[in-house]
């Protein structure tokens, strides 16, 4: 039930006759009071001006203004302006950081460059608490000095009362001791219903006791009776007021002035009371609705900046492993830091620990980044450093004077390039260029020297295509240890046969290659098939001796995660080469070929553990 809409005792002053006593009537302001401290207790109070909408130099203006007109009263006003100027500062060191996060930095790094405006702020906000602290100090001793004068005119009055033989001749010192009690404003909170029921007590009592003449209080009942009609009719235009606050606050004052019009005449005190309170009613169901409807926005923006945390919480730094993947997160942040800062403000009790939740999952984030670019470019440039220094090596062997034994330590040189990781995007090319030419140089110099062996090149490739067109005759579902035997010797023949034409060096070896992994194949593929059988039977064995079966398979898994992690590294490998000569192409299809090996291998594996798996 609105607190307006309570059952108040008709307790107002009634006609006094020899039969009657008079009473005081009961305001209702204390009801009010109460439901406005239960409204700001639960929200934060509405400041007229929109700080928010200022900048800092203004809120710093507003804060001087506060502190020259020395307002101690103002605190809601310095609330207001200390949460809008550090929302302020929040949002620019939060784009500070980016900001020097994105250029490449490191946020440890980062140090938030003094800001006056800020210094200046702190410095008047804590004057402003220290002036208020002695205005409050001050403001609580006028109140209990206005409580002590309040009860010292209640015993006076009081004192009238009882003295009941002289009660009339009183009544213009009562009625001053009335106006005096009136005219002593602010005593404390906690104090002001039982001092207002006592003064009520006594003036009761003051008129049971007091043969009042009619027509005087007539005149007074009209009087008051004018007054509070207007008073009805000021609370009734505060319906068309817009601000449902403001209209509150004044409400508030009236229901002040209406508590100190004194009584009217007994049959309208109840009517009178009833549209008073109507009036009352309409304001602060509007006061209420509002409440309710800035509580609903704010849980709204609670719930969808909540979210926005989870989400940014759940990203799993741990599987960011590459460059692209770090790029996208990051993305996903930023997008993520412009919805926070699309959405209003959360209740004042959730915002702050909202906000500092979001700014160190954003803060862990860019550290995280941080640390894994910078672990990176360290490796990266570890890297750039041993492949600078075979560059500097295979240079060096320009000045050797055998160009055969030259070329040699460069392939050795090329071996060990292999086993270096990635070097940083933008020397990649220079390096590998670098490198190759260098190698280049020795290989296109050991070329010249064998221009004297073309023709003897030439009869080599005759040779070579003569041992492929026996190797093609060969059947493909003969017996195969005489067809294998005969491959053999033809490859063996194939060996001793010197070097071919460079350019048709691929293509001979390839045709050469070709057809001895098809006949390698068809028999090879029959060869496993006898190798599984023989597996399968072993494996049959092996079941009933105990764990032998399980130490099998664990030996089979060590051996497929070995292969594994070989074929992991070759193809990272393959994935830094910039290939652009004839030697860095005999380079790639080598790693092919392993490659090739690799998951055949693994291929096996995986039948002999699947065999394994199904006997178990």
């Amino acid at each position: 039930m609105n607190e307006l809409e309570k059952t108040v005792p008709a307790e107002e002053l009634v006609n006094p006759t020899p039969s009657e006593t008079c009473a005081v009537e009961t305001s209702p302001a204390e009801d009010i009071s109460e439901a406005a401290d239960r409204m700001e207790n639960e929200s934060a109070e509405e400041t007229p001006v929109n700080y928010h909408n200022m900048g800092k130099a203004e809120l710093n203006e507003a804060m001087r203004s506060i502190l020259a007109e020395n307002r101690m009263d103002a605190h809601r006003e310095v609330t207001a302006i200390k949460q809008a100027f550090f929302n302020i500062r929040s949002r620019e060191s939060m784009e500070e950081v980016n900001a020097f996060v994105e250029a490449g930095n490191d946020p440890r790094d980062f140090s938030s460059v003094p800001d006056a405006e800020e210094s200046e702020f702190k410095t008047m906000y804590a004057e402003f608490k220290e002036k208020r602290a002695a205005y409050l100090a001050a403001e609580e001793a006028r109140r209990q000095e206005n409580l002590n004068k309040k009860q010292a005119i209640l015993d006076r009055i009081r004192e009238i009362a009882e003295d009941i033989d002289n009660v009339n001749v009183k009544f213009s010192e009562f009625q001053q001791l009335q106006q005096d009690f009136k005219a002593v404003k602010d005593i404390p909170a906690t104090a002001e219903t039982e001092i207002w029921k006592n003064f009520q007590t006594v003036v009761e009592q003051y008129y049971d006791h007091l043969k009042m003449n009619k027509e005087l209080r007539d005149l007074d009942f009209k009087k008051n009776l004018e007054a509070k009609k207007a008073l009805v009719e000021e609370a009734r235009r505060l319906e068309a007021q817009s601000d449902p606050v403001a209209a509150f606050r004044s409400l508030q004052s009236l229901h002040d002035e209406w508590r100190n019009i004194g009584p009217v005449a007994k049959e309208l005190r109840e009517s009178l009371w009833e549209e008073f309170k109507e009036a009352s009613t309409v304001i602060n169901r509007r006061h209420q609705e509002y409440f309710e409807q800035r509580k609903a926005s704010e849980l709204a923006n609670e719930e969808a900046k909540t979210r926005l945390c989870d989400e940014i919480e759940a990203i799993d730094l741990a599987t960011l492993n590459s460059f692209n993947a770090w790029t996208a997160a990051t993305e996903k942040v930023i997008e993520l830091q412009k919805k926070w800062k699309e959405y209003g403000f959360a209740s004042k009790k959730a915002n702050t620990a909202l906000y500092a939740r979001f700014r160190k999952a954003c803060d862990d984030f860019f550290a995280g980044k941080t640390e894994y670019f910078q672990k990176t470019k360290d490796e990266f440039n570890a890297n750039l450093e041993k492949k600078t220094a075979l560059c500097e090596k295979a240079e060096a062997l320009k000045d050797s004077g055998d160009i055969r034994k030259a070329a040699n330590e460069v392939v050795k040189l090329q071996a060990e390039w292999k086993k270096i990781g990635s070097v940083p995007r933008k020397q990649s090319d220079a390096i590998w260029q670098r490198f190759q030419t260098a190698c280049n140089y020795f290989f296109d110099e050991r070329k010249k020297l064998n221009s004297a062996k073309r023709d003897e090149e030439n009869a080599n490739l005759e040779a070579k295509r003569a041992v492929i067109a026996k190797l093609k005759e060969l059947p493909l579902d003969g017996d195969r240890r005489e067809v294998i035997g005969q491959v053999k010797e033809l490859q063996g023949e194939w060996q001793k046969i010197g070097f071919v034409p460079f350019k048709l060096k691929d293509k001979v070896y390839a045709e050469y290659r070709e057809v001895c992994d098809a006949l390698y194949g068809a028999y090879e593929a029959r060869e496993n098939k006898a190798r599984m059988s023989n597996f399968r039977e072993r494996v049959s064995e092996l079941k009933d001796g105990g764990h032998k079966l399980d130490r099998e398979r664990d030996k089979l898994l060590r051996a497929y995660e070995s292969r594994k992690a070989e074929l992991k590294t070759i193809e990272n490998n393959m994935g830094f080469f910039n290939v652009k000569s004839s030697a860095g192409n005999s380079m790639v299809r080598e790693m092919e070929n392993k490659i090739k090996r690799l998951k055949e291998d693994m291929a096996q594996i995986e039948q002999k553990i699947a065999i394994l798996d199904a006997e178990a």
